[in-house]
């Protein structure tokens, strides 16, 4: 009995250290939400910082599993940097102690397409951490898989080569600035939206790597798709440049779709809330919101709201009890506001500006912030008003990713650099 009773405590002791990973883009539940407890005061100053290390240029999130950091970023720069286009250079999948901030493994993914000279050179996606394996999706379409441990290539697939997948498809947005979009892990199946005609939406068994489906016409854009389940049903959510596209996981059969214009980028992740769902788009586009019905086995969306004025270019909003609350603006840089915005009418409550573009998670019922000049906020997530509960500076422009919460501690990142600060409850 003793012995039964030891096992169990071990077992709730591993699932409660595991249950505060950050395993992939937009975070485990697919939602930018944790649970964990973290200390909303800080100290003169900010909280402690545990490391800080420099790091190649990109503009992903780093992922949290099993005490180690990963993150992409550009580990060689581009030869002809400075030219009016930049190709070239090393994008490879980085991996860190959490604890410590040191170097564990580093591994290439391949030469990236870069066409920048500003600052924004190197891979965009956030890798993805499940099972002991890492997966990756290279700014050229190049999907890899590695042992977590250490490193060492496990499979991969040339999307481009073996599913006519391109970057040039949707010329000539995507083509300036290479795949954003990251690779989705649920169940037994790792989603991309990486091939041509015919094959836009793929699902690979993400032990072997081997084809589980692929289908759709889809051009792709810079959003990573959504997971969630809404009226009962489990669906995978790709934001293409034809709109919102849902499919059931397992068979890739299209369950919905909801039109939605495209002008030379679209970057968010579809943000789910209910059975009610809001995208975004630049360029003139604007941010909307439309609700899934069901009658019988047959989904429906229609639109609830669109307005031209709310875009969320490529930060994505998190959703909590009614309310996105996202940095909502359009190339206004360190002066765009955050905005809590009603999901199902597309009211603004509130705006506080200058955050930039950056991004933001929510951790314990609050909004973590982290604005384009490496400021790190924490704000209540209530519609009522505005309300900063802490604030630290702790980088430097320009960062144009989410933060994460993992084990008491937030991890953020810009193009130089990945900072660990101590927000543990003590």
């Amino acid at each position: 009995m003793r012995n039964a009773t030891l096992a169990v405590l071990l077992f709730c002791l591993t699932c409660a250290a595991s249950a505060s990973d950050w395993t992939q883009w937009f975070g485990p539940n697919h939602n930018g939400t944790s649970d964990e407890k973290i200390a909303t005061t800080w100290p003169a100053g900010g909280p402690k910082v545990v490391w800080k290390v420099d790091i190649g240029e990109g503009l992903g999130t780093p992922v949290v599993a099993d005490g180690n950091l990963y993150i992409m970023s550009l580990t060689e720069p581009a030869k002809d940097k400075g030219k009016k286009t930049e190709r070239g250079g090393v994008e490879s999948v980085v991996c860190l102690d959490a604890k410590t901030g040191k170097q564990v493994w580093t591994s290439p993914v391949g030469t990236s397409i870069i066409h920048e000279h500003s600052g924004n050179d190197g891979p965009r996606s956030t890798p993805a951490v499940d099972g002991g394996m890492v997966y990756a999706l290279s700014t050229n379409l190049i999907l890899t898989c590695y042992n977590a441990k250490t490193g060492a290539k496990v499979w991969s697939h040339d999307c481009p080569t073996e599913f006519g997948g391109s970057i040039q498809l949707a010329t000539p947005g995507i083509s300036n600035w290479g795949c954003a979009n990251s690779p989705v892990i649920d169940g037994d199946l790792v989603f991309a939206h990486a091939g041509g005609k015919g094959q836009a939406f793929l699902a690979f068994n993400k032990k072997t790597g081997a084809l589980a489906w692929k289908g759709e016409d889809d051009m792709l854009t810079h959003c990573t798709p959504t997971v969630a389940t809404i009226l009962g049903q489990r669906q995978v959510i790709f934001f293409t440049k034809s709109g919102l596209a849902s499919v059931v996981p397992e068979t890739g059969k299209i369950l919905w779709r909801f039109p939605f214009d495209w002008k030379v980028s679209t970057a968010i992740s579809p943000v789910v809330g209910g059975d009610m769902i809001y995208c975004s788009a630049g360029y003139g586009v604007g941010g909307g919101a439309c609700k899934i019905t069901k009658d019988g086995a047959a989904f429906k969306a229609t639109e609830l709201w669109k307005n031209p004025q709310i875009i969320s270019h490529w930060s994505t909003p998190v959703y909590h009890d009614g309310y996105l609350y996202g940095l909502v603006g359009f190339k206004q840089f360190k002066f765009e506001p955050i905005k809590c915005v009603e999901m199902a009418t597309g009211k603004v409550m509130w705006e506080q500006k200058g955050f930039g573009q950056g991004g933001t998670m929510l951790v314990d019922g609050n909004v973590l912030i982290l604005g384009e000049e490496g400021q790190i906020v924490l704000c209540e997530a209530s519609p009522k008003a505005y309300k900063e509960l802490a604030r630290v500076e702790a980088l430097t422009y320009k960062c144009w990713n989410q933060p994460i919460v993992s084990g008491g501690h937030i991890y953020a990142r810009s193009t130089k650099a990945i900072v660990c600060l101590d927000v543990s409850v003590k």
